[in-house]
């Protein structure tokens, strides 16, 4: 995993999957380096593991102080902290507090993709190169899941977080994106 300029943060994303789902949910409008780092920032600010029933009773403003301490987690640190919460609530509650659940118990691509969509901050598209960063990294691929993450879970592409595995790919997803950035003015 190449997401962060950390070693020890990329092993927390390999080994934590709700450390991976917050650097995930976090992935907008700051430096994606940033997005995926902030879980091991917040796992060290929480004095312990990041544990989602736990994150899911903590009061909006305490987690806002947290995420607000230099550097900041995000650069909307009380909506990006609701969300957590949301994010860890449902992880809990809906889950047994075990976010690999999410995709473990998937029954299909289209089920994985729905469950992901259904999850705080995860719109359709996010929830697809999620889908497909979990296909390409972590081998989660079940039946149908390339099509359901289309076009994020085809093979040779530079598109998004789901191609990153070193420097290279980095350069060309960062390429990518300012291709259609410049498309879109």
């Amino acid at each position: 995993m190449y997401l962060t300029t950390q070693e020890s943060h990329n092993e927390l994303l390999e080994m934590d999957p709700l450390a991976l789902l917050i650097g995930m949910l976090l992935d907008q409008q700051i430096p994606m380096e940033r997005a995926f780092s902030a879980p091991a920032l917040l796992k060290e600010r929480l004095g312990g593991d990041l544990d989602a029933a736990a994150i899911a009773l903590m009061d909006v403003d305490a987690l806002t102080e947290i995420f607000s301490q230099k550097p900041a987690l995000h650069r909307f640190p009380r909506s990006m902290a609701k969300r957590c919460i949301a994010l860890c609530e449902i992880i809990a509650n809906n889950y047994g507090n075990d976010a690999a659940k999410v995709w473990r118990d998937a029954t299909n691509g289209e089920d994985l993709v729905q469950r992901i969509s259904a999850l705080p901050g995860f719109g359709e598209q996010k929830a697809k190169i999620f889908a497909a960063l979990l296909a390409k990294q972590f081998n989660v691929r079940p039946s149908g899941w390339r099509e359901a993450t289309a076009p994020f879970g085809e093979e040779g592409v530079h598109m998004s977080v789901a191609d990153i595995t070193s420097q290279e790919t980095l350069r060309l997803v960062k390429e990518y994106k300012a291709q259609m950035k410049a498309q879109k003015h």
